[in-house]
């Protein structure tokens, strides 16, 4: 078969070892830690590394990829390694390129289905490829309008998501409605309407002979399944497999990836359960950690030295995930912080929105005139919406923010103009150096020494000089780059929508963060109803879902972190907010919003108590020892009841007083459910005053926390 550019990822060095491994192997483990050098030097054949936020797992698989390549395990033409975010990728491909193998794989899912979909097609389909669809609502509209649903924007995007899951969770418009029925799915419409949407828009888009993103890993794997030729070709090209974030496999996904192995073992998964944060798209933790039921002689390794946030970061983040509730034994990864000590996180209450926006803004500038850099610092909210008033009171600050999610950089047309100059500057093989000579060709499209005034100008200035700072990184790491070897990363990074680090404060969803660091983090928005997020209530799977999402966005910071949250939305609004039930506990009890929290906890004479998940008004004696009102569901942690029980029968026979005498059932209860982990959390629970805590509470907290550690 020739060797072209249209074979893609199929076009490999066929020997076994490139001269470039071999001059990466002196010293090629130096640097790793223990484990992470167990990791990537364990034998061909499973590997599970359990790793948590910040302990260096991509330095560690692509080591691993590295290493197995320069022992002569394999050639680097026949590794495949793939994530799930382009960014994801192009960082991985990075630090490949940086330890000498230029020829592995590095893509996402999509990625690396539509390349060999591409290559197959004509052997398997015998036309042209389908036309890739870009968006989806057009189609999906459509087939709304065909079953005389709404095609209100909202309505549309609903009906894509349920299209979406379905055909991630493999669930063809058929099972729907049982499928829909059995996971009590929150649906758009009624079930058989959306399952009616979802035939409809498969028969319009096959018609039109359109594939869209699902279509890619759904067709490609039905190839490997159904042709036997096709699969042994591309088997006996690819022997080795590497899945980062492999919590987040979706069933499709997983059913790809056994179509890739077809049987074989030689697979590396890497992953933390801690950060499973995209159930709503089908993904699972199951997988991952079943990967040792489903290979019994798999080598499994623990990363916990977290290597990115301060020991204080590291310490708050382990009490948010120690929290949670139904862990199985493969997440419990607990972090090791490893950097020296930093500042302390800042807790703050606010008014309304606008005054926590407004102090979020005083807070980036006071860094920012410490000598922080704005790119090294994001403002992270659960929702989209929140993006707003924090857009606003930056450009107030004048400080200049990126909203991840927006344009993307390579459509941008100075990005495009810039491409085009360095295409054309590419054809003189005499030039000079690559950096003097991309900044040559970029300031025939609007590159100035210094920088222009603030707006658009600026912006499209800040662009262009990302160019460079790009084109610098490459001459960094390889010794004989050149122009034409920049213009083809910059087309690659283009095909996979890898953008460089453009200057700005990030503002950006939990979701959007995921992946991603920051010297300075804030959290905005920890108010109960959006974090975690009002729907999630009553389900306990979508809450501890909701405290990983935290998790993720707490494990965001390397130094700087301040959480904060508002009483109001608006300006003299009405103060009916309350903190997230997520601080509960990790307030210092010294700290003036640890106050705040207390007396939250007790109602003032005449002023009604609200429970604690839904703030409906607690009416009934029991409802306020529990916190919560009756039509909200318990959070009661069965096995720390237990052993609270267990704790207060020995204490009675030593006082020789009825167990009641210690606390009464309702009250063990309360601190089942709410799990204090303070003196502070501890006392808000009705019926525990001053005299209790000073005689038991130590115990009682000693006992909530070696609970929730095992």
């Amino acid at each position: 078969m020739p060797c072209h550019e249209s074979v893609g990822p199929l076009c490999e060095d066929r020997g076994v070892v490139s001269a470039s491994s071999e001059k990466s192997r002196p010293g090629l483990l130096d640097g790793l830690d223990p484990e992470q050098r167990a990791a990537a030097s364990a034998p061909r054949g499973p590997v599970c590394v359990l790793a948590g936020a910040g302990t260096g797992k991509t330095r560690t698989i692509t080591h691993r990829i590295a290493h197995l390549i320069a022992a002569g395990h394999v050639s680097a033409g026949q590794v495949l390694a793939v994530t799930f975010t382009t960014r994801a990728a192009g960082e991985m491909r990075t630090r490949l390129r940086g330890l000498g193998i230029d020829a592995a794989q590095a893509l996402t899912f999509h990625a690396a289905a539509r390349r060999q979909l591409r290559y197959f097609w004509p052997r398997v389909v015998g036309d042209r490829p389908w036309d890739l669809l870009d968006n989806k609502f057009r189609l999906v509209a459509q087939a709304a309008t065909r079953v005389r649903l709404s095609t209100e924007t909202e309505v549309l995007r609903d009906l894509a998501s349920e299209i979406e899951w379905s055909k991630a969770s493999l669930v063809s418009p058929e099972d729907y409605p049982a499928v829909a029925a059995r996971t009590q799915r929150d649906t758009p419409a009624p079930a058989a309407q959306v399952a009616e949407v979802y035939r409809q828009y498969e028969e319009i888009k096959t018609s039109a002979q359109l594939l869209d993103f699902d279509d890619l890993l759904l067709h490609t794997t039905a190839v490997l399944e159904e042709h036997e030729a096709v699969a042994t070709e591309f088997r006996d090209r690819y022997r080795c497999f590497v899945v980062d974030e492999y919590q987040d496999v979706t069933p499709l996904q997983q059913r790809l990836l056994d179509a890739w192995l077809g049987g074989r073992d030689d697979l590396t998964v890497v992953g933390d359960a801690n950060q499973t944060i995209y159930s709503f798209g089908g993904a699972s933790p199951r997988p991952l950690l079943e990967f040792t039921r489903r290979f019994p002689e798999a080598t499994v390794i623990r990363l916990e030295r977290d290597y990115r946030s301060t020991p204080q970061v590291v310490s708050l983040a382990n009490q948010v995930i120690g929290a949670a509730r139904g862990r199985p034994a493969g997440s419990r990864l607990k972090l090791v912080g490893q950097r020296a000590p930093g500042p302390e996180p800042r807790f703050a209450e606010y008014e309304d929105e606008a005054a926590e926006a407004a102090a979020a803004a005083r807070r980036v500038r006071e860094l920012l005139d410490g000598g922080a850099t704005a790119s090294e610092i994001a403002v992270l909210f659960r929702i989209n919406a929140q993006s707003e008033a924090y857009e606003q009171a930056l450009t107030e600050a004048g400080i200049p923010y990126l909203v991840r999610g927006g344009e993307r950089f390579f459509a941008r047309s100075e990005v495009r103009q810039a491409m085009s100059a360095l295409r054309v500057a590419s054809g003189d093989p005499t030039g000079p150096d690559l950096v003097t000579a991309v900044r040559s060709a970029l300031a025939k499209v609007g590159l100035t020494e210094q920088p222009p005034a603030g707006g658009a100008a600026k912006e499209r200035w800040d662009a262009l000089l990302a160019i460079v700072e790009l084109a610098e990184e490459l001459a960094a790491s390889v010794a004989e780059a050149d122009l034409p070897r920049f213009v083809a990363e910059l087309d690659q990074r283009a095909a996979a929508q890898h953008p460089p680090t453009v200057e700005g404060v990030t503002l950006a969803s939990l979701h959007a963060a995921k992946g991603l660091e920051w010297d300075a983090v804030f959290l905005v928005g920890l108010s109960e109803g959006t974090m975690p997020i009002l729907h999630a209530d009553g389900d306990e799977a979508a809450i501890e879902e909701e405290r990983r999402l935290f998790y993720v966005g707490v494990t965001r910071a390397r130094e700087h972190l301040s959480l904060s949250w508002s009483l109001s939305r608006t300006p003299g609004g009405r103060r009916n907010r309350r903190r997230s039930r997520f601080l509960y506990g990790l307030i210092p009890e010294d700290h003036p919003a640890a106050r705040i929290a207390r007396s939250q906890g007790k109602p003032a004479a005449g002023v009604t108590a609200r429970c604690r998940l839904c703030g409906g008004p607690l009416l009934e004696t029991m409802e306020v020892k529990l916190g919560r009102c009756s039509r909200c569901p318990s959070t009661v942690d069965e096995g720390l009841l237990e052993k609270l029980k267990a704790w207060r029968g020995e204490r009675s026979r030593e006082l020789k007083v009825p167990a009641f005498v210690v606390f009464t059932d309702a009250t063990l209860m309360a601190i089942a459910e709410q799990r204090p982990t303070d003196d502070g959390a501890l006392v808000s629970i009705s019926g525990i005053g001053a005299t209790k805590l000073e005689r038991f509470g130590a115990e009682v907290l000693n006992v909530v926390r070696t609970a929730m550690r095992s």
